[in-house]
């Protein structure tokens, strides 16, 4: 489904998600209190992950309208309507205390650390696909080297 909205839409997903679990292997050992720890952390990675959607579905939307200007204050207004929403979580998250706002942060930025790790991401599926597909060894070490 991810894939008819966008292309690599399925990668950047699975690039929040394991930067998620990067974080919470590395970070949950050296916090107090761990539930809160995750709880935010995996929030903010949900909300990355909603925003990395819901950012390809107005790009694909935006791209059929046919004047400039319509375009642009469509991807304005939806922007800052994703950014809003953003900010009522954080709200929530702090005045009910469901999670770590500084960890929801962080996992929020893992929609950035995705978006600059996805050409490399990019290439080594492509490279895995393709050795899978043939079954042969030489994708492999060019991949090594």
């Amino acid at each position: 489904m991810l894939k008819r909205i966008n292309d690599v839409l399925p990668e950047l997903i699975l690039e929040i998600f394991l930067y998620g679990l990067l974080v919470q292997l590395t970070g949950v050992w050296f916090v107090e209190n761990k539930l809160l720890y995750s709880t935010g952390l995996w929030i903010g990675i949900a909300a990355a992950m909603g925003m990395a959607i819901h950012m390809a579905v107005v790009i694909l939307d935006t791209m059929d309208l046919a004047i400039e200007k319509q375009a642009k204050v469509r991807t304005t207004v939806f922007s800052m309507l994703r950014y809003l929403v953003v900010v009522l979580l954080f709200v929530v998250v702090s005045y009910f205390r469901l999670g770590n706002v500084l960890t929801m942060f962080i996992g929020i930025m893992g929609l950035k650390a995705a978006a600059y790790f996805q050409p490399f991401m990019h290439r080594l599926l492509k490279k895995t696909k393709e050795r899978g597909s043939d079954g042969s060894t030489e994708l492999v070490d060019e991949c090594e080297e």
